[in-house]
């Protein structure tokens, strides 16, 4: 391992050793409270433009498999972690983490204070940086270039070229169109495994095609960047919002239907990602304990009464997690049911799903 250095661009500089690929990466700097499930993180699509601070100390000490992606690839652009472990232990290793960064291309940096870098994410907001094995460089060349980044483009990057379709694990029951904006693949398995044959379109598809295909109900998926550069898809969601299709949207899926309807976002400080987020079911009267990974949240006093109430709340800071539509059947969330990583304590939201929808068809006579 020869020498890295990330440079934030607020000039700060940490010094450490290079992992994964050795190319000179500049993206949007933020970090995740897991302690696990770094697999998972990498090759979720919501991370695409952006690099991963992993705040618990040591990672990799289970290496990789071929089981645990969330999506075809990886999506970070690149990886700081204080210690990585030179080997997996675990009955599933099938390769370790170096190899994996290395063989996709992901540059990374270790032996770094990643307590101090996150305090300095969470008390000065989430920033650019850049990951260089330099061994020389002026700061006076690169910080301009750290600067001039954006995220911009990624659910364009991150979403499938073309449909296509999952069948139900069991007696299929239901037929669901899911909207990939950067899907996780866990979230198609939540619904296959509740009996539904899952057909997953491209973002840009036309929403008349869905309402063409006679589903039982769609579902919009989480992904990444700022959901207020989606103008067209915005305009699609909208026309689904219309019908009379059960809706269930996710994280930036949940931003989008509530930009439909004349909510608004906000880029917020340094964002919730990690799978330890209290989250309260307003209607529950409970908290659970969520899995995240968003950096733009709906603003609780755009949401029209009329239009939508606040259905779930973060614990921790009061930011709203859920909104339910006064439209029936439609409701949305900012927080992952589908986990992956992170605790399962919100799955129960895919039974409603499920529900909205078999009551639909029983308002119809079975008919879909």
């Amino acid at each position: 391992m020869g020498k890295a250095t990330l440079i934030l661009e607020n000039g700060a500089v940490f010094v450490g050793r290079s992992i994964g690929s050795t190319a000179d990466r500049i993206c949007e700097m933020v970090f995740n409270t897991s302690m696990t499930g770094y697999q998972e993180i990498l090759t979720d699509p919501s991370y695409a433009g952006q690099g991963i601070v992993m705040s618990y100390p040591l990672i990799g000490n289970y290496g990789v498999n071929s089981e645990d992606n969330e999506s075809g690839r990886p999506w970070a652009e690149a990886f700081v972690v204080r210690h990585l472990s030179e080997r997996g232990s675990n009955f599933r290793c099938e390769g370790g983490l170096n190899e994996y960064l290395r063989r996709h291309d992901i540059t990374g940096i270790e032996g770094v204070d990643t307590r101090a870098l996150t305090r300095i994410l969470r008390s000065q907001g989430t920033m650019n940086g850049m990951i260089t094995c330099a061994e020389h460089f002026s700061m006076e060349e690169v910080l301009p270039r750290i600067h001039a980044y954006r995220v911009e483009g990624t659910v364009e990057r991150v979403t499938r070229k073309a449909p296509q379709v999952y069948p139900a694990l069991e007696e299929q029951k239901l037929r669901v169109a899911l909207m990939d904006y950067g899907v996780k693949e866990n979230m198609i398995r939540c619904l296959q495994k509740r009996g539904c044959q899952v057909t997953v379109y491209p973002a840009l598809t036309p929403a008349q095609t869905i309402l063409d295909g006679h589903f039982d109900g769609v579902m919009l998926s989480n992904g990444p960047g700022d959901p207020a550069d989606n103008v067209g898809i915005i305009a699609q969601v909208k026309k689904l919002y219309e019908s009379e299709l059960p809706l269930f949207a996710v994280c930036l899926g949940h931003q989008l239907l509530a930009l439909a309807t004349g909510a608004e976002t906000r880029k917020m400080r340094f964002g919730h990602r990690g799978g330890n987020h209290p989250v309260k079911d307003l209607a529950a009267g409970r908290a659970f304990i969520t899995s995240q990974n968003h950096g733009y949240v709906v603003t609780a006093e755009s949401v029209d009464p009329a239009v939508a109430e606040i259905s779930h709340v973060n614990v921790n800071e009061g930011s709203v997690e859920g909104l339910r539509y006064q439209r029936p059947h439609c409701f949305t969330v900012q927080f992952h049911p589908e986990a992956s990583p992170g605790p399962k304590d919100t799955e129960y939201l895919f039974d409603r799903f499920i529900a909205d929808m078999e009551a639909v068809r029983g308002e119809k006579g079975g008919k879909r």
